[in-house]
């Protein structure tokens, strides 16, 4: 890593511009956005403004944009922002560019629907000679393009990386904490995806406050068994990418878990939604089988999971968690 490094972030939806945006306004490195739409990309430098994903927001004179996949080959680091059943086939893809030293970071929160992977084994498998790490946490795409405060959590195998990376992404309004688990701070990312529906659920029936917030703490419980178990650590989930996700994600109408989550609680159609990708409508049925097959309890990422499936009412789905045996906390 040089003093002025290029970045490069590969996915122009929301998030990936954003943290692109973010990036590229501190002016420390030679940030570049890649998207697969070339006319999409001479828009976005020519307007100055990515009105589709963040309306209404300036995209910064130093952001720079391509849909050619050759300005891979000088960077340093590498995002990739595009959602998470779409990770393995952009490393397919972009993997042959990318300079021998380069290092990926996945910034998607779910597990990989066909292989049951978390997204940096996915990554690893793919592309074998590269460092692996992943960029989650608690922050709205719209919120950090703005340079409202944001922290995320930056994690990667060892520690020297995750904090030289961290520092290097870091900024004035961004600012990332260096973790060593990768196995937790996906899981939280993806799992809180899941409670987020849940806690839509839970509003949309019109079920109070009270039975949000024992859905939060019992829901990072399950989080941490599943966590520990598939040899993550207990204490990320009460970090950056479990609990202050969670509290993001299952609070703020901004997100789109949670207004799907609304809308089934209303007695809406799963296929009826088009307020964007629900990644834990995704993550559900996967991290229920995952739990199943290390004898893992999650009762409530199995409810979410069977009432997307349309394989149980949401009534039953209630009465089934209100009279599961009486434990300790």
């Amino acid at each position: 890593m040089t003093a002025r490094d290029r970045i490069v972030v590969i996915g122009a939806g929301a998030f990936g511009t954003a943290i692109a945006v973010v990036v590229a306004l501190e002016n420390r490195h030679d940030v570049t956005l890649l998207g697969r739409d070339a006319s999409l990309m001479a828009d976005l430098r020519d307007s100055g403004f990515h009105d589709a994903a963040l309306p209404g927001i300036s995209l910064p004179d130093a952001l720079q944009y391509s849909a050619e996949a050759d300005v891979l080959k000088d960077a340093s680091l590498v995002l990739f922002a595009m959602p998470s059943q779409a990770q393995a086939d952009a490393a397919r893809t972009y993997g042959p560019y990318l300079a021998k030293d380069a290092v990926v970071a996945t910034c998607a929160k779910g597990i990989d629907r066909l292989s049951g992977q978390l997204l940096t084994d996915v990554l690893e498998r793919e592309l074998p000679h590269h460092s692996i790490c992943v960029l989650s946490g608690p922050g709205f795409a719209a919120d950090i393009a703005k340079g409202l405060p944001t922290a995320m959590a930056f994690a990667a195998h060892e520690t020297s990386l995750a904090e030289r990376l961290a520092k290097m992404i870091s900024g004035s309004t961004f600012r990332l904490y260096a973790s060593s688990d990768r196995i937790g701070v996906q899981l939280g990312g993806a799992l809180k995806n899941v409670l987020a529906i849940a806690a839509g659920i839970v509003e949309g029936a019109g079920l109070g406050e009270s039975a949000r917030a024992a859905l939060i703490s019992r829901g990072l419980t399950e989080m941490s068994r599943l966590v520990v178990a598939m040899g993550g650590n207990a204490d990320t989930v009460r970090g950056l990418s479990g609990l202050g996700d969670l509290v993001l994600t299952a609070t703020s109408h901004q997100s789109r878990n949670l207004r799907f989550g609304i809308m089934l609680g209303q007695g809406g159609d799963p296929g009826s939604f088009h307020g964007g990708l629900v990644e834990g409508a995704y993550a559900a049925s996967v991290a229920s089988r995952l739990a199943d097959g290390l004898g893992v309890e999650m009762p409530i990422t199995d409810a979410v999971a069977s009432i997307i499936d349309g394989r149980l009412e949401i009534s039953a789905a209630i009465q089934q968690l209100m009279t599961r045996p009486i434990t300790t906390e």
